[in-house]
This record gives C-alpha cells, sequence and structure tokens, in this order.
C-alpha cells in the first residue's frame, strides 16, 4: 500500500496541533479536505487515527506512527523553502570566481574574507587563470567573474568588462637594498643586480621585456622565475634581487613584507585591471553581491595606492 507524501504531511500536522482546523490553517488548505483525507487513509488502513472522542485529538500508535514519517517530509518542505529563500535574496548559493594569480593572493582572497563576515552563508570557489583560459571557463560557465588585466588584448565580443584599477607597474626590492642609498640610478646599476622572472604567461613578462627595450638594456641575469607572490617575495627578503611587480600588489604586503619600491621611473602599460564576465551569463544573487563588493572595495583602495604613489619622489 503507497500513502501519499502531502496525506502524511497532513496527518502529521493534525497530530502536532492535535486540531483539523488549525492544521489546514497552516497548510494553506481547507479543513474538509484534510478531513476527506484522514477518512480515506483510516478505510484504507483498517484502523483509526486517533482516539474517538477526544479533544484536541489524540493520535492512535498507527497515527503517531504514519505522523513520524508525516513530520519528516514536513521538516524536508520547511528546509527546501528556506534554500530556495536564501538563494534568490543572495544569502546563500556558490560562486565561483577565478583570476591572475598574483592579484587573487594579494587582494581578492582578503576580499573575499569580509565579504563572508557579511554574508557567511555563500561559498565561494577561487582559482588561477591568465585572459585565455578565464575566458574559456566564463562562456562555458565554469565561473560567474574573473580578475584580470586587459589592454593591449582586448577581451572577446562575448565578454563585458568593469575596469575597477588602473595598471602602474614598479620595480620592487627588498628594504635595505643597496640601490636606495644611492642618489642616482643609472640603467647599468639595474643590470649589476640579479632579476626574478614573472611568471610565464603573465603581462607582467612581457611588460618587463618593454621596460628592458625602453631603457636599453639588452639582458639581465634572471636568478629565480615561476614562483607564487609569496615566494617572489620571500626570495626578495633574502637577496639583492629585482623583479617588476604591480604598484598594488606591492601597496598590499607593505606591512607584511620587508619589501619596497624603487623609485626609477619606468613604462607603463596600457593596461587595466577590472572583472570580467560573459555577456549573456545569469547572474546568481550571490554572485551580484560578491560583485559589487569586490569593486566596492576596489574603488576605496584605488585612493589609498594614489597617496601611496604620490608620496614617493620619483627618480629618473
Amino acid at each position: 500500500m503507497k500513502i501519499e507524501e502531502r496525506h502524511l504531511a497532513q496527518l502529521a500536522a493534525v497530530v502536532d496541533l492535535g486540531s483539523v482546523t488549525r492544521a489546514a490553517e497552516m497548510l494553506g488548505v481547507s479543513q474538509p479536505a484534510i478531513s476527506r483525507v484522514l477518512t480515506s487513509l483510516e478505510k484504507r488502513l483498517g484502523e483509526p487515527l486517533f482516539e474517538p472522542g477526544r479533544r484536541p485529538l489524540r493520535p492512535t500508535l498507527l497515527g503517531e506512527t504514519l505522523a513520524l514519517h508525516g513530520r519528516q517530509i514536513l521538516e524536508a518542505s520547511r528546509q527546501a523553502t528556506e534554500a530556495l529563500r536564501s538563494l534568490r535574496s543572495g544569502s546563500s548559493g556558490t560562486v565561483k570566481v577565478g583570476g591572475v594569480p598574483f592579484f587573487m593572493d594579494a587582494y581578492i582572497s582578503r576580499m573575499i574574507g569580509t565579504f563572508h563576515v557579511q554574508e557567511p552563508g555563500i561559498r565561494v570557489d577561487q582559482s588561477y587563470g591568465n585572459l585565455p583560459e578565464l575566458q574559456k571557463r566564463l562562456l562555458s560557465h565554469q565561473l560567474d567573474f574573473a580578475i584580470c588585466p586587459l589592454g593591449v588584448v582586448e577581451a572577446a565580443p562575448e565578454m563585458e568588462f568593469t575596469e575597477i584599477l588602473p595598471a602602474r607597474n614598479v620595480l620592487a626590492c627588498r628594504r635595505g637594498h643597496p640601490l636606495h642609498r644611492r642618489g642616482r640610478i643609472s640603467t647599468r646599476d639595474l643590470v649589476d643586480f640579479p632579476w626574478v622572472a614573472p611568471l610565464p604567461g603573465s603581462p607582467l613578462l612581457a611588460d618587463l621585456h618593454a621596460i628592458l627595450l625602453a631603457v636599453g638594456m639588452n639582458d639581465i641575469s634572471v636568478r629565480y622565475s615561476g614562483g607564487s607572490l609569496m615566494s617572489v617575495y620571500n626570495y626578495l627578503e633574502e637577496t639583492d634581487a629585482l623583479t617588476v611587480l604591480p604598484h598594488s600588489v606591492v601597496f598590499a604586503h607593505r606591512k607584511a613584507h620587508d619589501i619596497s619600491v624603487l623609485p626609477v621611473k619606468i613604462p607603463q602599460p596600457a593596461r587595466s585591471l577590472g572583472i570580467l564576465r560573459a555577456k549573456n551569463a545569469q547572474w546568481t544573487p550571490a554572485a551580484q553581491k560578491l560583485f559589487e563588493h569586490v569593486t566596492h572595495d576596489f574603488r576605496h583602495l584605488s585612493t589609498m595606492i594614489a597617496r601611496h604613489e604620490n608620496a614617493i619622489v620619483w627618480g629618473n
């Protein structure tokens, strides 16, 4: 014998409330409809579900046993309703965000942390990649949005780009580097020290080649390459090596690491950091909330970075 789930749920409501009328009000159905269900169940089972003549209604052993299963159905329905409400309001769900490694490590992971203070019910899956890979994953709906730089290489026509920070590169080294003690830094000075090369495929690698070309340096001694942001910082702190980094990335870790900006003017890329997303993507409320949180934080951050840049005495 198969008993419909909704009938078990109606029985559980009557048992818990002790009244057909109150159960009908809670479930949003008519009292006669529930009464017909109970009568039909008793006929099919051949036993009463409630003790006769008792008010409020008191279930028999059979009635209580079946009501136990009905409560599970009611609870599952309640949880499903709450999950749907949370999903639509943006207080739950999963957001998938990717981006270039240095910026994800320097800023986005921390922004996700502050985001979770406000929205603890939303899960964020973070991953890494450069522009070609990120665009493929956006178009295949594997990512909600991506954080990456755009400039000379434009996004695909199916993409929408929201600028959040102008690009600005600097030469970085450890605090106390010998070059900081020189009043005027020449091209020869830069050649005399080892270098850290950016990750393969990174826009910074192309920027480094552009810098070398602009200042007339044919070659440099690369001693370390391919590392993560943390490994680059750790290497710089222990050596006299130089590297090119986004100014914003150095600024982000100015207190946590012994890294500083070498005050040398270098060619700047025609590029901006921004949020990339597919034009035809249907965003969830949770993804929209994280997007707004990131853009808000970067607006404040860009002002602070500009102040830091203006405080540096730039040489030639």
